[in-house]
């Protein structure tokens, strides 16, 4: 993308505006290009707004993300007016979640319900899904994308965070914003920076990720496959499983330390159709430690900065709700915020109307996620034996279609699901 027009070159004494860094100023600055940066960016940049985004890697390539695009992500592409192009992308269908606990299979979910215009979960490699971001960006000029550029610190007016101080390619990058947008993950830098306290909420488990190729034999979609003491998650990607391991919150030097073999043997315990899991899994380096974390910030917002995303509520696995929670906290930003910027910097009153709006969906929805992995997941990790069997909500659910369909749109709609409401300044950019 080309080079923002409000860019400078400075001249002045040693420190921010020193000889050779580059200046910026923006209405809104956003660190981090995950699905909440890249969606609150190009919401941003559809406002007209002279908006920046910063992302530390120079590309989005980065394997076992969040891989799941719900229909509350997909009716966001759609309002977008974007959902056509998007849905050229490979990508796979989730129709029904199902799960498997021993030998009886049990349906859970079943999308087909829902009274929304995709009735399906979306599997798409999140680098997918953030590049078309990126490629349908470019029509707009006042948004910038910056790749391989590191936010590094605040930069503050007494207590208002006025910008941040950015590494880039070309070295140092100073750049002013009426608002500076923490996007940054659950390891945020800037929430770090800005001293915003987080809550921390148990979690017992860890995930290994790993691809496993398919066998050619025909195998059941099942999504999540328990046995007692081992659970596995398996997503469909077309020639390949991307396989979610289940171990003990910090279990991982006791699983390399089993060695190799007694890994295939527990991977292939799971269905003999995963024997092949050791063409796949030659060494360790083919298996990528997930540490689970629930969390989330007590205040969100400092006057001038806003986190959003993993950056203000880190989500377990569980449900693959990651990536549409971050998307609807942009697509809320945005709706309350863009008119504003257009104004100047938003009020302290404005920034914590963010919170107020998605707080809800963040608790109610790891609120679930605990239920989940302490009555669920940690009993089944523990469990001995050869017998398990689907807890007794489970089998309720699985008896009834309408449970089905009410699940499925906990699920796929989420609670509280945004829509776009922020302006288009670019209504005839096609």
């Amino acid at each position: 993308m080309a080079e923002h027009p409000a860019f400078a070159q400075s001249s002045g004494p040693d420190g921010p505006g020193a000889p050779g860094t580059k200046t910026l100023s923006v209405q809104c600055c956003i660190v981090g290009g995950g699905p909440a940066g890249m969606m609150l960016g190009y919401l941003l940049g559809r406002a007209g707004l002279a908006t920046v985004v910063l992302e530390k890697h120079a590309d989005f390539l980065r394997d076992f993300r969040g891989d799941t695009v719900h229909p509350s992500t997909l009716l966001v592409m759609e309002e977008l007016g974007l959902i056509d192009g998007f849905l050229q992308r490979p990508h796979q269908k989730l129709r029904q979640l199902s799960g498997q606990f021993g030998d009886t299979t049990v349906r859970i979910g079943d999308f087909s319900q829902l009274p929304m215009p995709y009735p399906f979960i979306a599997l798409m490699p999140q680098w997918d899904f953030l590049n078309f971001l990126s490629e349908r960006a470019k029509r707009y000029p006042n948004l910038s994308i910056l790749m391989s550029t590191e936010a590094r610190d605040l930069k503050w007016a007494g207590d208002k965070v006025t910008g941040v101080i950015a590494q880039g390619r070309d070295g140092r990058l100073d750049i002013s914003a009426n608002l500076t947008v923490a996007c940054d993950g659950r390891h945020s830098t800037l929430r770090e920076r800005a001293g915003l306290e987080v809550e921390e909420v148990g979690v017992p488990i860890d995930v290994l990720w790993f691809r496993m190729t398919k066998s050619g034999d025909d195998l059941e979609p099942v999504l999540a496959r328990i046995r007692a003491g081992k659970m596995m998650v398996t997503l469909d990607r077309g020639d390949y499983w991307q396989c979610a391991y289940v171990i003990p919150k910090g279990g991982f030097e006791r699983v390399k330390a089993q060695r190799l073999p007694a890994f295939w043997a527990a991977i292939a315990s799971m269905n003999p159709l995963f024997a092949n899991v050791r063409d796949d899994v030659k060494d360790w380096d083919d298996v990528k430690l997930l540490t689970v974390k629930i969390d989330r910030l007590k205040h969100w917002s400092r006057p001038g900065l806003l986190c959003i995303g993993d950056a203000a509520h880190a989500m377990s696995p569980i449900g693959g709700v990651g990536v549409n929670l971050a998307v609807q906290d942009a697509v809320a930003t945005a709706n309350l915020l863009a008119d504003t910027l257009t104004k100047g910097p938003p009020t302290e009153a404005e920034l914590n109307a963010v919170q107020r709006r998605r707080m809800l969906p963040t608790r109610l929805t790891q609120a679930i996620q605990v239920q989940m992995q302490n009555r669920l997941i940690k009993p089944a990790l523990e469990g001995t034996g050869d017998e398990i069997s689907p807890p007794w909500p489970i089998r309720l659910v699985s008896a009834f279609p309408i449970l089905q369909g009410l699940a499925a749109r906990l699920v796929g709609g989420g609670v509280r699901p945004e829509h776009v409401h922020s302006r288009n300044a670019h209504a005839t950019a096609g």
